[in-house]
């Protein structure tokens, strides 16, 4: 049963803290030092790294229990974590009566060998598809449509290279693969935002980064809108601006 007070109580702290100046002006410096500190690569994820912030990893498990995808496309595997992570919530939700046959495709340009082998060895490698190659290849996606199939309901996250034309591309090829009523979450658009001691020599920065590739993308379709609760709930996220609600 849903406690309707309490709900619209959350509702008015979320609403405070997405307009609460001082509090932007702290988490900003705070994402900053952060960044230029490598506070992402601290966590794991059932025993491998997981790269991401602890804040976007409770968001993304709050979205896979209210979506109960049966496909979660993850571009940029790199260690191997986020696809165990998305592994284990569908395993969990399978468990709570859920999709019973849910399952995660990861997609990168180099998987490397061990990366490969930690994943496959690991208990939730069962629900995990991995394919190598870029995800803007037109072969890759034809092989990911594939996977995808039929499938009911699709969330989608991008997570690999940030520029902003490699970004828009993947938009414009997995972003539609996304169920109305599901999201397309872009990572990373914090770079927009980051002082240049916390990009260093990444070929993305400021002005060339996922946010403005999302600001891009939604001026080329109005399938989608900026769930901008996400980011004033959690403050400390990578992905401010880029969890993308897909209109119903």
């Amino acid at each position: 049963m849903t406690d309707t007070a309490f709900e619209r109580q959350r509702s008015e702290l979320v609403t405070c803290l997405g307009s609460d100046t001082e509090m932007a002006s702290l988490t900003s410096q705070w994402l900053g030092k952060a960044q230029e500190l490598g506070y992402s690569y601290n966590f794991d994820w059932l025993g491998l790294p997981i790269i991401q912030y602890p804040q976007d990893i409770i968001a993304m498990q709050e979205l896979i229990w209210s979506i109960q995808p049966d496909v979660i496309v993850e571009t940029g595997v790199a260690r191997g974590g986020s696809l165990i992570f998305y592994a284990s919530m569908l395993e969990l939700v399978a468990n709570c009566g859920g999709t019973q046959c849910s399952r995660v495709i990861g997609i990168d340009i180099d998987i490397r060998q061990q990366n490969r082998a930690a994943i496959e060895a690991h208990p939730m490698s069962r629900r995990i598809s991995l394919v190598q190659g870029s995800s803007i290849d037109p072969g890759i996606a034809g092989q990911v449509r594939e996977l995808v199939g039929d499938a009911r309901r699709v969330l989608i996250c991008l997570d690999s290279n940030h520029t902003h034309d490699h970004v828009l591309e993947e938009l414009r090829i997995y972003a539609p693969m996304t169920t109305p009523g599901s999201y397309c979450v872009v990572f990373d658009t914090l770079v927009e935002d980051l002082p240049d001691a916390a990009i260093g020599d990444r070929p993305w920065g400021r002005g060339n980064n996922p946010l403005t590739a999302v600001r891009a993308y939604l001026e080329e379709t109005d399938a989608f809108e900026v769930d901008a609760t996400k980011h004033d709930k959690l403050q400390i996220s990578v992905a401010r601006g880029g969890y993308l609600r897909r209109r119903v």
